[in-house]
């Protein structure tokens, strides 16, 4: 499944998509991660909101473009904070439901073009989001807030059918 950005209806969605290249018939493609299933869902904590572009699967989301990023957050002090969170949706008997999440830090001066990210950690938490792990426990508690009410808003029966883990620790 995959979240998507209709910027037209300014409306996002989950769509499942089918069957990946992975499912045991043992041919090209064997032992790699799909991406087909997990979305990144942009965090703007103080505008308090949160949406999906599908360009920071390439570290390209609006956020990102044209930002030197810099491996030490000091060097960004007028930075205004941000979350890629990648969320990874899976299917079980029943419905699907949200069954990765896992969040990381940006800071971004888009009037300097300077920003701050860990590289290693959204590659991390990526894989971590895809092998259906919760990582959310060191958001701060209105970016908590804000992925909560987006997920939940997004698809309440999704959100329902998430595991206990992740409702408890986005509780704000």
């Amino acid at each position: 499944m995959d979240l998507l950005n209709n910027k037209k209806k300014g409306k996002s969605q989950f769509t499942i998509l089918n069957n990946d290249s992975t499912d045991g018939h043992g041919g090209f493609g064997v032992g790699t991660l799909s991406l087909n299933d997990v979305s990144p869902v942009i965090i703007d904590v103080d505008h308090e909101t949160a949406y999906v572009d599908m360009g920071a699967l390439h570290a390209r989301s609006e956020v990102e473009k044209r930002i030197k990023f810099l491996p030490n957050k000091d060097e960004v002090p007028g930075g205004r904070p941000y979350w890629v969170v990648w969320v990874t949706v899976d299917r079980n008997e029943d419905g699907p439901y949200y069954a990765g999440v896992a969040a990381c830090e940006m800071t971004v001066d888009k009037e300097a073009r300077r920003g701050y990210k860990n590289l290693a950690e959204h590659v991390n938490n990526m894989d971590k989001a895809i092998k259906r792990k919760i990582v959310v426990s060191h958001m701060d508690d209105k970016s908590k807030k804000i992925l909560k009410e987006f997920l939940q808003g997004h698809n309440k029966e999704m959100w329902e059918r998430a595991s206990e883990q992740l409702k408890q620790e986005l509780e704000a």
